[in-house]
């Protein structure tokens, strides 16, 4: 009974949290399938852009696994007050990273995107569309709290619901701005840019609505003082940890790039997969956090451990089976977009690669982004992941491009080798509990 009671738990978060992160996913695969349809530049303009606002996304989500950490352990202590307060501090600090985010991409969109490729006309349409989509950056942030608020209340269908919403408007926006439908002007890239936007304010104003209507009020104490020495200690480390991970992605993709337009676009294809096959197990790692935040907040350490092993072993599971799925799926699905004969063969070859080592990354999303920052020791993720990004992935990227000038799919696995080594040592750590510990109030 309890299996299946802790069974029905995690379904109860990790799908619609699944779907939620599949739908978001679905804003980069529309975009991609309609870009696709103008050609080789428009397609790696679109993903260099979203490599800057990958930046973004980290760093906030950083901020978020904070506040998820806090609040589930919070409510598994039964502090209303806390909760709040949790809630409240990480949305302020969210806000104030995509306030600096967006002046950024508004202000100088063609110099970053002068930091990926050379091709002048991929640049001058990345930073057209880098521009528009630095918009998005203040209600991502707040859609990044009040969903993990609502998650922790254990009502996860309700950012599902606002994510439907959205994904609806954002890809009839796209068939109508795009491509000039219904009368309105072909925008091509840019309006891909302006229905993300727009479609990022539908999903924000949809899930305030909801939080504004499910909230738990409670009454902070002006008197009572904050634990800022534990604050910082938790989100530091993930700080640090994310942006420097996405700063090795931002290598990765800087190689890339500099292999060439086709290799960049044959990668940028890629993207949507990748998105949508890690999202669809990534409900796995945020049930984790909650959950296993909950045990270590209400002090039951031992049902911890063992419901965090079971979670592992459903991310197996799954991961396995997607990487089948994506191995013989990947011919059919390049033939969707209107690109060279070139770029098409590469494509399926770097997605050959991911599904053989899509279980490692699955693994260690579930195992670093879930259980081991659910009793807030950050350190231990920030020094994992840092090791395996710039001790491994960066070096061994930088070797096979351009010491070794392997072709892309190559490089791609070789540098995605680093999970494998990552995997090892989190699980090292995971089994020697350290990570366990209950956040004082």
């Amino acid at each position: 009974m309890k299996n299946q009671s802790f069974l029905r738990s995690v379904c109860a978060l990790a799908v619609p949290v699944a779907l939620q992160s599949m739908l978001q996913a679905s804003f980069g695969v529309v975009d991609q399938v309609m870009i696709g349809q103008l050609g080789g530049v428009e397609v790696a303009a679109v993903g260099l852009a979203g490599k800057f606002t990958g930046i973004f996304n980290v760093v906030v989500s950083a901020v978020g696994a904070v506040a998820g950490i806090m609040i589930s352990q919070y409510m598994g202590q039964k502090n209303a007050a806390e909760t709040r307060r949790s809630m409240i501090l990480n949305l302020r600090v969210c806000l104030i990273l995509a306030v600096l985010f967006m002046l950024a991409g508004v202000a100088v969109p063609r110099q970053i995107m002068g930091l990926y490729i050379e091709e002048r006309a991929t640049v001058e349409a990345a930073g057209r569309y880098l521009a528009i989509v630095s918009g998005t950056f203040l209600p991502a942030a707040g859609i990044t709290i009040l969903s993990t608020y609502l998650r922790c209340m254990e009502k996860a269908s309700l950012p599902l619901y606002a994510g439907i919403a959205s994904a609806a408007v954002n890809t009839g926006l796209n068939w109508v701005l795009i491509f000039g439908k219904l009368g309105a002007p072909a925008l091509g890239v840019t309006g891909a840019a302006l229905a993300t936007l727009i479609s990022q304010l539908v999903y924000f104003v949809s899930i305030f609505v909801m939080y504004l209507k499910y909230r738990e009020k409670a009454e902070i104490d002006p008197a009572s003082t904050f634990a800022w020495g534990q604050y910082l200690s938790m989100l530091l480390p993930l700080l640090i940890s994310e942006f420097m991970w996405v700063l090795g992605e931002n290598v990765y993709a800087g190689i890339y790039g500099h292999l060439g337009t086709d290799a960049s676009a044959a990668m940028t294809l890629t993207n949507p997969v990748q998105s949508l096959a890690i999202g669809a197990l990534c409900g796995l790692s945020q049930a984790a956090s909650i959950l296993i935040g909950k045990r270590l907040g209400d002090g039951d350490r031992e049902t911890a451990y063992r419901e965090a092993k079971k979670l592992l072993l459903y991310g197996l599971v799954g991961s396995l089976l997607l990487s089948v799925v994506i191995f013989f799926i990947s011919p059919w699905y390049v033939r969707v977009f209107k690109v060279e004969a070139g770029i098409r063969e590469l494509t399926v070859q770097i997605l050959t690669a991911y599904a053989a080592v899509m279980p490692f990354k699955v693994l260690n999303m579930i195992l670093g982004s879930g259980i081991l920052r659910s009793g807030g020791k950050t350190t231990y993720v920030m020094v994992i992941d840092l090791m395996g990004t710039w001790l491994f992935g960066v070096p061994l990227g930088l070797l096979s491009a351009f010491v070794f000038h392997w072709p892309i799919p190559l490089v791609y696995f070789t540098l995605s080798l680093e999970e494998c080594i990552r995997f090892a040592v989190s699980l090292v750590v995971f089994q020697r509990r350290g990570w366990m510990n209950q956040l004082k109030a």
